[in-house]
């Protein structure tokens, strides 16, 4: 009997498979018909895919059964400490402490008491043109959540 693939492990499969078959982040995401953030997050393994998502990837990037199994399962979601370290990942730390404490002012004066939801939530990334050089854009895009009594 063999252990059980994490979710980690199959990413870091995918990853390296995804390499190899020369296929972009957005071209299995098109492949797939989901959004790219989600498909990519979801192939490092924070997302559970469907049979018919795992499958269809796993035939892709020809991947195994073990992989295509592990893509299904329910993740740990969140990252692994020592991620934060690397440069971009830090960045999104950096800008979150310098900008999270008027974030959350700006939310509660246009909304009221509650959150963002980072369950239904959708998030994007694209580029823009600049200039001084083109600008990383980042979209959180998470329902409101009031807090109620």
């Amino acid at each position: 009997m063999t252990d059980v693939l994490t979710k980690a492990q199959a990413g870091a499969r995918v990853r390296a498979a995804r390499t190899r078959a020369g296929l972009s982040w957005a071209e299995l995401a098109e492949h797939l018909g989901a959004p790219l953030v989600w498909t990519t997050a979801a192939l490092l393994g924070q997302h559970p895919m469907t049979a018919e998502q795992a499958r269809l990837v796993g035939k892709l990037l020809e991947l195994d059964e073990e992989v295509v199994t592990a893509l299904q399962d329910q993740p740990y979601r969140g990252s692994d400490p020592a991620l934060a370290s690397d440069p971009t990942v830090y960045r999104f730390h950096e800008a979150l402490s310098v900008y999270g404490p008027a974030l959350k002012e700006l939310i509660h004066e246009e909304f009221g008491d509650g959150i963002m939801s980072a369950i239904n939530f959708r998030v994007d990334i694209a580029r823009r043109p600049d200039p001084d050089g083109d600008r990383v854009v980042v979209t959180f895009d998470g329902k409101f959540l009031d807090y109620r009594w």
